[in-house]
């Protein structure tokens, strides 16, 4: 039987040769991490279906420079991380063009009533977790949310592992000063990755 880290490369041979079906498969296999990252660090609705969309269009034409000697899933996280970044940047020179135009989006607000995560399903916490900078918000979604190591964080974001380690401490740190819950809730999740 074939592991998962196989699976994925025996997948991403047949896309390259062709094979839209096997690229559809990875879709499946896929999407729903890269969706729940999207919908946490976007949290505009209207946006995460088309970012969603982008990043596969992306993954797609990049395959050829995929290594299969990584593992699929943490490259996969990359193209994701990267075109975040890239939505978060034109979202920013809108917000800049808009506001020097003196208009103003009356429609531009976040949706927080979805469950966006079952792991930090309390809202008290899913709203210190938002106000957390941007770099810290992104370490905390991949070690908690999708449950990956601090190494393969430090490929992910491109990083060294201290930065890493040094953010996912910061933000522990912000969010203890900041609680406003009940000790048992957080504790829950915070123990849930500490030692990895």
């Amino acid at each position: 039987m074939m592991s998962e880290t196989e699976k994925y490369i025996e997948l991403v041979e047949l896309t390259l040769a062709g094979d839209d079906g096997a690229y559809g498969e990875l879709y499946e296999q896929t999407v729903k991490d890269v969706y729940r990252t999207v919908r946490f660090l976007i949290r505009d609705p209207s946006d995460t279906e088309d970012l969603v969309q982008e990043i596969y269009i992306q993954a797609y034409k990049s395959l050829e420079r995929y290594d299969s000697e990584r593992a699929f899933r943490p490259w996969l996280m990359g193209v994701t991380m990267r075109q975040i970044r890239s939505y978060r940047r034109r979202r920013l020179t809108q917000f800049r063009f808009n506001k020097r135009m003196e208009k103003s989006d009356p429609g531009l607000e976040y949706d927080f009533s979805g469950d966006i995560i079952n792991k930090l399903a309390n809202r008290p916490l899913l709203e210190q977790v938002y106000r957390l900078p941007y770099k810290l918000q992104q370490v905390i979604t991949l070690h908690y949310l999708n449950e990956y190591t601090q190494e393969e964080i430090s490929c992910i974001l491109g990083i060294p592992l201290g930065t890493v380690k040094s953010r996912i401490h910061a933000a522990l740190t912000k969010l203890r000063q900041n609680q406003k819950l009940n000790s048992g809730s957080w504790g829950k999740v915070e123990n849930l990755h500490e030692t990895r």
